[in-house]
């Protein structure tokens, strides 16, 4: 789920996982991702957003016996999130809430999906789907925030910081011409669903926490195609763009390794790294 809010969680330590807590983590990643490829074919004109909830929620419960995270969750001074994924259309940047919306040709939507295994672990990834036949901006969105956050992944090494994740996510969305939203933020995780440290999608190279082998976040950037304000929906958990413009996301849980990175929510419907960093790491 959930970027998180800046303000969700007091400050903590970084936790550095555990050889056995890396295992299950590996596997809530997998099971997570596995969510995202079982829905994808019912991801089409015609269907409600309710009902891919319906779907994404049984399939956790009922197949993989995994617990969605989201559903009932509250940060302090947030309602309950009454449902088991986000689906956020078009011009939701996050947190959209599953119902009778119904998607039509041209709709970009994201869905979120956070998992949590019978041993308490977290797997939480995100896509975006484009609907029927989507405009060349929504396309072209779609692909430059994906390319954003697989720059931000390429950046996980030790010794690395932060800052340099996200200033590769902020170089390569404003020089599309896009810009970064602020207010939310990837997160650690583990068997806590938010936990330090926070990871901006924006920012200085050499600032911030310094990456250690054991560390487990996510990289999740949210690109609008307008600008980076936004609007709080009286639900009490949509965002939506300021300026009505479209927002795109995408995520992935990602391990700090000895050597480098490791893409922890992946799976057989996973999409590849794209052109731009498959080509630099060649």
């Amino acid at each position: 789920m959930p970027p998180r809010r800046l303000e969700y969680c007091l400050p903590m330590s970084i936790s550095i996982k555990t050889p056995e807590e890396i295992e299950g983590m590996r596997l809530a990643g997998r099971l997570g991702a596995e969510v995202l490829d079982y829905i994808t074919p019912f991801v089409k004109a015609g269907v409600t957003t309710g009902e891919l909830d319906r779907l994404c929620h049984e399939y956790m419960t009922n197949v993989q016996g995994t617990v969605p995270a989201p559903l009932n969750y509250a940060p302090p001074g947030y309602p309950p999130f009454p449902k088991a994924v986000c689906t956020s259309i078009n011009d939701v940047i996050c947190h959209g809430i599953p119902g009778d919306k119904v998607l039509k040709s041209g709709d970009a939507l994201n869905i979120d999906v956070t998992v949590i295994t019978k041993d308490g672990f977290h797997g939480d990834n995100s896509r975006m789907f484009l609907i029927g036949e989507p405009s060349i901006l929504a396309r072209r969105l779609s692909e430059v925030t994906y390319e954003c956050m697989w720059l931000g992944i390429a950046k996980v090494k030790p010794g690395a910081y932060l800052g340099d994740i996200g200033h590769a996510i902020q170089q390569h969305a404003e020089k599309s011409g896009y810009s970064v939203v602020r207010e939310f933020c990837g997160h650690g995780i583990g068997r806590v669903f938010h936990e330090e440290p926070q990871v901006l999608h924006y920012g200085k190279p050499g600032t911030l926490d310094k990456l250690e082998p054991g560390m487990i976040f996510t990289i999740e950037p949210m690109i609008n195609a307008g600008r980076r304000e936004i609007k709080e929906m009286p639900d009490g958990w949509t965002i939506k763009t300021k300026d009505r413009s479209l927002s795109a996301q995408w995520e992935h849980m990602i391990l700090v390794t000895e050597t480098g990175y490791e893409v922890l929510t992946t799976s057989a419907g996973t999409p590849p790294p794209p052109a731009i960093v498959a080509n630099k790491e060649a």
